[in-house]
């Protein structure tokens, strides 16, 4: 009787097995949030001070990453008009970042 109620209290503790959603990336409105947020803290790291060049192309790089990643999230909404300017801003950050980068090499 003991090995059947501990057999019971074993099953009862373990439980069963649930399907756990393993996604944690949320909604691609959620998404486009974090990605802006990133391009902020990315131009604000920028225009903190004097940055070196290998600073500047890695920050350049990131920007770009980012960017696209925002804008691959808005080509899945091709309905929504909101969202296309929010990829152009990511695109403009990118090219200036760049174009800093590029500066500082040919100095």
């Amino acid at each position: 009787m003991r090995i059947a109620n501990l057999a019971l209290l074993s099953l009862a503790l373990m439980g069963c097995p649930k399907q756990v959603d393993t996604r944690v990336a949320g909604s691609d409105d959620d998404q486009l949030t974090t990605y802006e947020a990133r391009l902020e803290e990315l131009r604000a790291r920028g225009a903190a001070g004097e940055l070196s060049c290998a600073d500047q192309c890695t920050l350049a790089t990131q920007t770009c990453d980012v960017g696209e990643a925002l804008c691959g999230v808005v080509s899945r909404h091709p309905e929504r008009t909101d969202l296309p300017p929010r990829c152009a801003r990511a695109r403009e950050s990118c090219a200036e970042k760049t174009d800093n980068c590029t500066r500082c090499r040919n100095r």
